[in-house]
């Protein structure tokens, strides 16, 4: 039986999981793959803090080269997260012959195309699966499951805590600010939540999602990208009332020629399928043209959820060792048709738009008739109770606009002397869900 050493950089939450899943499933992982698989070393800085699982003290080390120049270790398992040194464990590991299992979105979004240059030049295997959706089987199924498929869209909720947060304003009628602390009181959130709450965390996912659907390693910096902390109570009521559930989605479209690649707040119908994801879940809807529109759902946080990815990745290169086998970790054809990204002005969507103007005759036909000259027009309008300030919310719902008319057209608006703040406008996307 082939025994198979592994070499972990990183003993926090995700990494003690992992070790006591091939701990605690020794047995049953060995019968199922004809292998064993060992845990040589670990490294982390904090080797003091209690993890749930225990390890002999000849396993641990403090420093990262005892586990990198270690000739007997076949497998790195970096866990560390960040950029650096994670991106310089990684390369090393790679050309010291190592194959790579890694969870670092961040790392593989922006560095990506350079890690898997290093794998492939020396013949070595990076795998990623926990890097999206925690333990939700979604990298496996587009780079293999789904292999043979042409993609036209990809709509996922990414990202525990913001859903979290979105789900706690709509359900229990309370502010951003109060939702967010109640995530960080439950461990949903982190001290600085703001790779979350922004959507850098979700556009990091997106990159690796587009890049799998249509071969597309799209920098970070041409990711359109709004977060949620500006979401209101508010709107998320007024939307109620509409039929309408706000989510923070990640998304990648290709329209004709181009590809749109955005993370934005966004309005859902009720009925759609990602409008009932609450909590920390994660969903990822995905279009294609030989399997159709499916859907991938489960717990998009958790320790155990994502070493269960992890420990997969482990079983696939365990395989592939046995085998004798490389497989070019993203070995992905660009989709032909697509020539450029598409920019926030070009990208074309329905809007739910609330102003907050003076009660006063001719507020509706002023804002109307600046939409119009903008060739927007308008499929719905409902105006609320007046307020003591004697201002209203005016809702509106309008038909697809091109996002820069849209915008130019609020500007104007926004300097009317009748309205009293800035204007709120949310995209909504009614794409149909899998039957």
């Amino acid at each position: 039986m082939k025994r198979i050493t592994v070499g972990l950089i990183g003993f926090g939450n995700v990494g003690s999981g992992v070790v006591r899943i091939l701990r605690e499933r020794k047995g049953m992982l060995t019968e199922k793959i004809g292998s064993s698989i060992d845990v040589k070393s670990i490294c982390d800085i904090d080797l003091s803090s209690k993890r749930g699982v225990s390890v002999d003290k000849g396993v641990l080390t403090r420093n990262a080269r005892d586990v990198l120049d270690d000739p007997q270790i076949d497998i790195i398992v970096e866990l560390i997260g960040g950029i650096h040194p994670a991106k310089e464990f990684i390369l090393e590991a790679l050309k010291k012959g190592k194959h790579v299992v890694t969870a670092n979105k961040a790392l593989l979004a922006q560095y990506g195309k350079e890690v898997f240059a290093q794998a492939r030049d020396c013949n070595k295997n990076i795998y990623f699966e926990a890097s999206v959706g925690a333990g939700i089987p979604i990298i496996k199924s587009l780079r293999e499951g789904l292999v043979a498929n042409k993609f036209n869209s990809i709509f996922g909720i990414v990202n525990g805590t913001s859903n979290y947060v979105l789900s706690q304003m709509s359900e229990h009628n309370c502010s951003f600010t109060d939702a967010l602390r109640d995530a960080k009181i439950k461990g949903f959130a982190e001290k600085d939540p703001t790779f979350d709450v922004e959507g850098i965390d979700s556009a990091h996912k997106l990159v690796l999602l587009s890049y799998l659907c249509f071969g597309k390693f799209v920098d970070m910096e041409d990711v359109y990208r709004e977060g949620i902390s500006s979401v209101s109570l508010a709107d998320i009521n007024y939307a109620k009332e509409l039929g309408l559930a706000i989510k923070l989605l990640a998304v990648a479209k290709r329209e004709q020629d181009s590809l749109e690649v955005r993370v934005h707040p966004t309005l859902l119908r009720h009925s759609h399928l990602l409008a009932s994801v609450h909590g920390v879940n994660n969903a990822i809807y995905v279009s294609s043209d030989l399997a159709g529109n499916l859907l991938f759902y489960g717990p998009g946080a958790g320790q155990l959820c994502a070493a269960s990815a992890v420990v997969s990745d482990l079983i696939d290169l365990t395989q592939d060792i046995k085998a004798g086998m490389f497989r070019p970790t993203l070995h992905t054809i660009q989709d032909s048709a697509i020539k450029r990204l598409r920019k926030i002005d070009e990208f074309e969507s329905r809007y739910y738009i609330r102003f907050t103007a003076l009660d006063k005759p001719g507020v509706l036909a002023r804002v109307s008739g600046v939409l119009a000259r903008f060739g927007i027009s308008i499929a719905s309008v409902t105006q609320k109770e007046r307020h003591k300030a004697k201002s209203v919310p005016i809702v509106m719902v309008i038909h697809e606009a091109k996002e820069k008319n849209l915008r130019t057209a609020l500007g104007i608006i926004d300097r009317l002397n009748i309205i009293k703040e800035k204007s709120v406008a949310i995209r909504i996307e009614d794409f149909e869900p899998p039957q």
